[in-house]
């Protein structure tokens, strides 16, 4: 996993890096996950899939993550593992996971949103980088 914390006051940042932009936003992906709570506790127990598309690699990033964030809102849902597929700023996920439960899993930061605020998602090289600050 290469993804870590960025110091941002009132909120919290992510710095995801990756081969590809593919394993980028998956490190993204995940790299959130450990913000909610503790990855190696999460059981791959069930998958949800979706789909999204947007005009750029940015957008795409912001609601690819504010995505995770719907479902574990909405299902309490979440993974510790992504398969990510984009191709022309079209997004396919699959999330491997099961439902978060209180007693299981410890509960870190309440993550409201992905937002744009100092938002990169930049190749240098054969290398992708994505820094994303996050509403807490």
């Amino acid at each position: 996993m290469s993804y870590q914390v960025i110091d941002v006051l009132g909120d919290v940042g992510l710095r995801a890096e990756g081969r590809s932009c593919e394993e980028c936003f998956i490190n993204a992906g995940l790299g959130l996950y450990s913000l909610i709570t503790d990855l190696n506790l999460i059981e791959q127990k069930e998958t949800k899939e979706f789909e999204l598309s947007t005009e750029t690699l940015e957008d795409l990033l912001v609601s690819f993550l504010n995505e995770l964030i719907f479902i574990f809102d909405t299902s309490g849902f979440i993974g510790n593992s992504i398969e990510v597929d984009i191709e022309n700023n079209i997004i396919k996920v699959k999330i491997h996971g099961e439902v978060f439960d209180p007693k299981k899993h410890e509960r870190r930061l309440l993550v409201k949103a992905a937002t744009y605020h100092n938002l990169v998602v930049k190749q240098k090289n054969n290398h992708w980088i994505a820094e994303i600050i996050f509403d807490i």
